[in-house]
């Protein structure tokens, strides 16, 4: 009994080395219909496994089995091997002709005569996967260390079918993942946390030159390249996702627009890391130069403008005040304080879009940065735009509880961005009593300077398209607001040069909030 019982323990030892060295799930489950024999000394041995939608057990393997014996499925429930994995209990029958349980399809069609039957259900995780059946015991008949031994057996092979198809399943997402990430049009690489090279796909070579360079870490990636913000700042950067531009001048112009995504993973606990990073690169040459373009092409009419506009305004004037005094015909009066109102109108976009080509032309090392208190500068930017309104008496601009924050910036810039935001809050306000609160806050890494206000509001599918340039909210919402839509824009692009973003907030018919998170 002991020497047999060394002798189960030796064959389940080496059973379980040979399971645990098999991936591919063919030749592991011909390696199981091969060893679940010869484990309990039976002339053969049968497979079957589940498939959970039909809830039917089938033949996976079949050796020695002719082709219409492989092809039969039994219900969950049917002949022995269905009770087995329905009822998920081990089963032994030392006469089956006497069993009326013993399903006598697969005898019949195969021609073989089954006598014993040792059933054990394969088992993960509480469910029955599949069964394994040893056949017809070659000395005396099953007993319970039989059994015993077959369902250590069992348990085995479910734990190696199990790792199998979970290997397989991840070398298929893997194949899929390779196929996507080579195929996308945009440049894609995916580094682990440190930058380190895992994979990068073609586009990503060609725009990089990788067979030149052949760099292995993302920080060496690009030596052609102008990277906006530095590649550091990507690195370091606590959001989930960080935008940056690439430039390279020669051989030709070439652009890149370019987000690096974190990726995570979750521990048993659900506490989640950094693990990697995936970078993706989008070719923007057009669409940069032709914003270059269309910047030129916007100087030079707003120059062009400038001269005539001037002579249009000072006659118009002169028209006007000599109408007056001379008590001319309302004709003439009526003409003249038109052409003088228009032409201040239009004198007033063409400063502004001046403005905006001025500050969109403009690159981050251009920048005059300095540093200042925040909130000071705040409170001195509201009295300025206080003293400069047509009726003071129906707009209230205050400062909310500024804190002693010391930020570094362009103050022209930023103060041509608090200034448009302002405005906007003012015109876009049809109520009688308008209020604008400015304030600033230090969050983490950040500085935030906003603009509240307690207009219409902005409707949500808006929120993404405001910063666009010549964008503006339709007029039946807004009602008619004379303007290139372009105050919004200059807001995010000011934020862009230093490094930061605009966001907005709102909700309807109770105001909007704008906000400048700039890097501290």
């Amino acid at each position: 009994m002991i020497m047999q019982s060394q002798e189960s323990l030796e064959m389940l030892v080496m059973v379980s080395r040979l399971l645990s060295s098999k991936l591919d799930i063919s030749e592991l489950l011909t390696t199981i219909m091969r060893l679940a024999s010869r484990v309990v000394g039976a002339e053969r041995a049968s497979l079957y496994l589940l498939d959970e939608k039909a809830q039917e057990l089938y033949f996976d393997v079949a050796l020695g089995l002719p082709e219409d014996v492989q092809k039969m499925r039994f219900k969950l429930g049917e002949g022995v091997a269905g009770t087995c994995a329905k009822e998920g209990k081990s089963t032994i029958i030392n006469d089956v002709a006497a069993d009326a349980r013993h399903s006598k399809k697969a005898d019949s069609k195969s021609g073989f005569v089954t006598k014993s039957l040792l059933t054990c259900p394969m088992i993960i995780k509480g469910r029955a996967i599949g069964v394994v059946q040893a056949i017809n015991k070659t000395e005396g008949e099953f007993d319970e260390t039989d059994k015993n031994n077959f369902e250590a057996f069992a348990s085995q092979a479910a734990i190696a079918i199990e790792n199998s198809r979970l290997f397989s399943s991840v070398k298929e997402e893997k194949r899929k993942m390779e196929i996507v990430f080579k195929r996308v049009k945009e440049g894609a690489i995916l580094t682990d946390v440190d930058g380190e090279i895992i994979i990068l796909n073609d586009a990503a070579r060609t725009y990089l030159e990788y067979e030149k360079y052949k760099f292995s870490n993302v920080k060496s990636a690009f030596p052609d390249f102008t990277v906006q913000p530095g590649l550091d700042a990507a690195l370091a950067s606590g959001d989930v996702a960080f935008n940056f531009e690439l430039f390279r001048e020669k051989p030709k112009r070439f652009y890149l627009s370019g987000t690096m995504i974190k990726l995570f993973t979750e521990d048993k606990d659900g506490n989640s890391s950094v693990e990697g990073r995936l970078w993706i690169l989008t070719d923007v040459t057009v669409q940069r130069l032709e914003e270059r373009m269309a910047r030129n092409f916007l100087s030079l009419i707003s120059h062009k403008f400038k001269t005539p506009l001037a002579s249009i305004n000072g006659y118009s004037q002169i028209l006007r005040d000599e109408a007056q005094a001379k008590n001319l015909p309302d004709l003439v009066k009526k003409s003249s304080e038109t052409i003088f109102s228009q032409g201040q109108k239009l004198n007033v976009l063409v400063e502004s879009l001046l403005d905006f080509v001025t500050v969109d032309s403009l690159e981050p090392a251009s920048l005059d940065c300095l540093e200042f208190n925040a909130g000071q500068f705040l409170t001195e930017l509201a009295e300025g735009i206080r003293g400069g309104l047509k009726d003071p008496g129906s707009v209230l601009i205050k400062v909310a509880s500024p804190e002693p924050v010391t930020l570094k910036a362009d103050r022209k810039l930023i103060s041509a961005a608090i200034r448009s935001l302002v405005n906007n809050a003012i015109r876009f306000n049809p109520a009688k009593e308008k209020l604008v609160v400015l304030s600033v806050q230090a969050r983490d890494n950040a500085i935030m300077l906003s603009v509240g206000d307690n207009g219409p509001g902005i409707p949500g599918e808006e929120l993404d398209n405001i910063f666009q340039k010549f964008y503006q909210v339709e007029d039946s919402f807004t009602g008619q607001i004379e303007g290139w839509g372009l105050g919004l824009a200059l807001v995010k692009k000011v934020a862009e040069l230093h490094g930061g973003k605009a966001t907005a907030r709102s909700q309807l018919q109770k105001g909007s909030a704008f906000t400048m998170i700039l890097p501290r």
